[in-house]
């Protein structure tokens, strides 16, 4: 098995399932169908193209920084205006909540039997063909989706991201425990969220299962150098 590691970090990220009509959801951690979303952006695949080789690999996410779920209180529209004709033209105001987490870090790992697929996709994430965003594209990220050291030729996606140092700030500590959402055929909790056409955005439930491990190994800093004297 190959695993594929991503950064998602960004002052602001939303990654809603379930959305309807006025409120706009978020889940705690990034969703499948928006992290697919992310990797089609980076290839240039349009909407009416398939996912099914994205949509196949397994997803685990770290939360590195759990961030704080906010609300903002949004409205569109005005409640009149004028024609050419000079006819006032009626409409209601549209007022929605949409939530959002402020200041996440999430580590993300996609497993899959395809080694080929996944170097594709590493590559693109670094010269990614569109712009990325965090589940809304008034979210771009605030640190690179890519990471160097990323592409994992061997060992499996909880080897993955269990030993791939913490990616919070390096003047602060990690937290005793990260919480770790993992795709699992047995899991008893159920994700509406597995892409079957971003086109027509429809999607199928899949089951994932929850745990909380040990603080992730912390990288060290790079020494402090000074050029040598001539």
């Amino acid at each position: 098995m190959s695993v594929l590691l991503l950064r998602l970090s960004g002052p602001m990220q939303s990654w809603g399932v379930q959305s309807r009509f006025g409120v706009r959801d978020t889940g705690l951690e990034p969703s499948k169908s928006g992290v697919v979303g992310l990797l089609c952006a980076a290839l240039g695949r349009s909407r009416d193209r398939p996912v099914d080789d994205l949509a196949a690999l397994r997803l685990g996410v770290r939360a590195d920084q759990e961030g704080r779920l906010l609300r903002d209180f949004h409205t569109a529209g005005r409640e009149g205006y004028l024609r050419a004709d000079g006819s006032l033209e009626r409409r209601n105001l549209i007022v929605s909540s949409r939530y959002y987490l402020a200041d996440a870090r999430f580590l993300v790992g996609l497993e899959g039997h395809e080694a080929r697929l996944l170097r594709s996709l590493h590559e693109a994430l670094r010269d990614p063909v569109w712009a990325l965003y965090l589940g809304r594209k008034a979210f771009p990220p605030g640190e690179p989706v890519w990471l160097d050291d990323g592409l994992c030729a061997e060992g499996g996606l909880e080897s993955a991201l269990a030993d791939y140092p913490w990616l919070g700030p390096t003047d602060g500590n990690p937290p005793e425990r990260v919480r770790v959402v993992l795709e699992d055929p047995a899991g008893p909790e159920v994700r509406p969220d597995q892409p079957l056409s971003l086109a027509e955005r429809s999607f199928a439930p899949r089951r994932v299962r929850t745990a909380f491990w040990p603080a992730p190994p912390v990288k060290e800093a790079d020494p402090c150098t000074s050029p040598s004297s001539p």
